[in-house]
């Protein structure tokens, strides 16, 4: 009877990860965006189809509502916002979130063409020394929000952080648009915000713990749906 509760617990477990895999990405899918309803507005998604593993990756997610009453749970002001671990349903105050396990990670496509300007969605994943191929998480994934930079600014960034070149036409973007330069090429960037910045921007601002939960939303700052909706022309 021991065996049989243990094996009945032990499907119940894989039963959101068993309808994941059921969930398919349609050809129709591809060419819509996505729209994050969050307790403070909505953001509107692009995806980028020269990161197709990631595209078809989070497509899956959102059709298997996995991000539906996720939390933003990591918030840093002038850097980026980030979401995406499942234990952070419905997790009390005060728990620290982000270390939540996925089945699976996603090989990196860190393209020349895509970098970390304000707005863009990227894929958080674990550190070089545990991850030389700098592959992604298979959910959790940040928001840049960034800054606007100097060009003194940005040679300290070239210098301390890149320790190479920031290409001439990048560079015009970080002083004006901004974002958050000591980043590309190290993580996987597969979208962006094409509508809902200033949502972005607020809950950029929120108070954020200091203690063990730190950068965790004093309060709650959630994913109430995400779906897919039709791509509407950027203006």
């Amino acid at each position: 009877m021991k065996r049989l509760l243990l094996c009945s617990i032990f499907l119940f477990s894989l039963l959101p990860l068993l309808a994941q895999k059921e969930v398919t990405v349609k050809k129709k899918d591809r060419k819509k965006d996505i729209l994050l309803q969050t307790n403070y507005g909505d953001i509107t998604l692009r995806l980028s189809d020269s990161t197709p593993l990631h595209r078809d990756n989070f497509i899956k997610l959102v059709k298997s509502h996995y991000y539906d009453s996720v939390l933003f749970h990591r918030v840093i002001n002038r850097f980026m916002i980030q979401a995406g671990d499942g234990e952070s349903k419905g997790a009390p105050a005060g728990k620290p979130l982000g270390n939540g396990k996925f089945p699976y990670t996603i090989p990196a496509e860190i393209r020349p063409g895509l970098f970390h300007e304000r707005g863009v969605l990227a894929a958080a994943r674990m550190g070089d020394d545990v991850n030389p191929r700098k592959e992604s998480s298979g959910s959790q994934f940040y928001i840049v929000q960034g800054k606007v930079f100097t060009d003194a600014g940005l040679d300290s960034v070239e210098t301390n952080r890149l320790k190479r070149k920031i290409p001439a036409e990048l560079r015009e973007i970080y002083k004006t648009v901004g974002g958050t330069p000591h980043l590309d090429q190290n993580y996987t960037v597969y979208g962006k915000v094409v509508k809902g910045l200033e949502v972005v921007d607020q809950i950029a601002v929120v108070e954020t713990s200091k203690g063990p939960d730190k950068d965790r939303p004093v309060k709650d700052v959630v994913i109430i749906k995400a779906k897919l909706v039709k791509r509407k022309k950027i203006r």
